[in-house]
């Protein structure tokens, strides 16, 4: 062909070319090793180091640490009284059920597990609500939080060209990385009123109403990380009119769903209200910290629109980007959630297992404040009650928890957060010394 015609002339001149550069050289003995490149001659050389990841890098810190009374509070992990990691009574039961099943390990389809994906949304909206039956929930498994919000700020760049998200202030630190490595733009709202210790609700609602019409807002749909700071329900209708009236698009990320009231349904209440209303919005969800499910990657990216061919062509294209981001999702957590969500049985358990785990978190908080009450009763600690979820957002500021760390080895965020659900009764007294140190001879 002619193709090939004209490809030969291009080896012969090669080899030419390299014959008459190299007619003095002696050619290489077969087998000879070739000498080590030099020191920094790779072509990833000039690659500069990546920071340690705010959050896991503290726990990597922890382990290095020989002190017997460290104290990890960063990563926002369950643990027991025993500071243990703990495996739920209904994933264990679930597994059980799982292995006389029989199952297989074949792929996954791109929107993963079907079964999980109904019993997800119904989890997230509830079994019988009308988006569910009426097939307007686009519901793709994914990579626990992270990697649907990854997935969702892909669809957003994609189909949303040029349009904002906007974050609380503060937010979980994955949230910025997430957006600009999805080639999305993100902005900061009014969240958090340090002076209060508390919502700024009439700063949220400014920057809502100032924010171009069709803004996507990122809402922590219970047990705000890292404040423990939630609207109430009043508060909650006042943002859904606020964003309602702009026509903005809510992006919900639910990732301590159980763990701000102890029950799973009412803290699916902020959700559950802007569907009633509605709102199209999009949803993330974690089972990482409700079922304890950190290493399985059980999560979900939820649209929840208002027709279902909007849905159904959603659906395509959220499947089209986890196609070619990670082909197919894991199954083994997803049958596990599927498994605990719609037997009713394991949910009744599941649901009391959620209100142990949340009321240990209540006790740990209480047992704190009154250690900090007797060290420095003119100082108000209310605030530590006040918030909920895993977290308290305490205050300390860098400073300050770097003399948390150096000199009392608890190991928490730079921000100050500190995770409650890392925290046993027997070493309360010790969190609040160092505390109270830290605030009163750290500037």
């Amino acid at each position: 062909s002619a193709a090939l015609a004209g490809a030969a002339p291009a080896r012969s001149s090669l080899a030419a070319n390299r014959a008459s550069k190299g007619r003095a050289a002696v050619a290489p003995t077969r087998g000879a090793i070739a000498p080590p490149p030099a020191a920094g001659s790779s072509f990833l050389s000039k690659v500069e180091m990546a920071p340690a990841d705010p959050i896991l890098g503290v726990s990597v810190a922890f382990k290095e640490c020989t002190n017997p009374m460290k104290l990890n509070l960063g990563v926002g992990a369950y643990r027991t009284e025993e500071l243990k990691p703990y495996v739920l009574d209904v994933v264990r039961a679930a597994e059980k059920m799982m292995i006389a099943g029989n199952y297989d390990k074949e792929y996954l389809p791109m929107q993963g597990l079907a079964e999980f994906n109904t019993a997800t949304a119904a989890l997230m909206l509830g079994a019988d609500h009308p988006a569910i039956k009426e097939g307007r929930v686009a519901t793709v498994q994914s990579l626990s939080g992270t990697g649907s919000l990854r997935v969702g700020t892909a669809f957003i760049q994609k189909f949303l060209p040029g349009t904002a998200v906007y974050l609380p202030s503060p937010t979980w630190g994955n949230h910025k990385n997430i957006c600009s490595d999805s080639g999305v733009e993100w902005k900061e709202y009014r969240y958090y009123d340090k002076a209060t210790i508390g919502l700024d609700l009439e700063g949220m609602i400014a920057d809502i109403n100032a924010a171009p019409t069709g803004s996507v807002f990122m809402l922590h749909g219970c047990a705000h990380n890292p404040t423990g700071v939630d609207p109430t329900m009043e508060q909650w209708g006042k943002i859904a009119d606020a964003i309602q009236a702009k026509g903005h698009i809510p992006f919900f990320d639910v990732a301590y769903q159980g763990f701000a009231s102890g029950d799973l349904n009412e803290d699916a209440a902020a959700v559950r209200m802007f569907a009633a209303r509605g709102i199209e919005f999009f949803c993330a969800q974690s089972y990482s910290k409700n079922l304890g499910l950190y290493a399985e990657r059980v999560g979900a990216i939820n649209c929840v629109l208002n027709d279902a061919p909007a849905a159904k062509k959603t659906l395509s294209q959220l499947n089209r980007i986890a196609r070619a981001m990670y082909s197919n999702p894991p199954v083994h957590g997803a049958r596990i959630a599927a498994t605990v969500i719609s037997d009713p049985a394991l949910f009744k358990r599941w649901n009391e297992e959620m209100g142990e785990m949340s009321g240990r978190i209540k006790v740990v908080r209480a047992s704190l404040v009154n250690e900090l009450v007797k060290l420095n009763p003119d100082k108000d600690w209310t605030f530590v009650n006040r918030q909920i979820g895993m977290f308290s957002f305490t205050g300390l500021n860098p400073a300050q928890v770097e003399n948390m760390t150096n000199k009392h080895a608890i190991y928490m965020t730079k921000d100050g957060r500190i995770s409650l659900a890392g925290l046993n009764l027997a070493k309360c007294e010790y969190l609040a010394a160092a505390m109270d140190d830290s605030f009163r001879n750290v500037q």
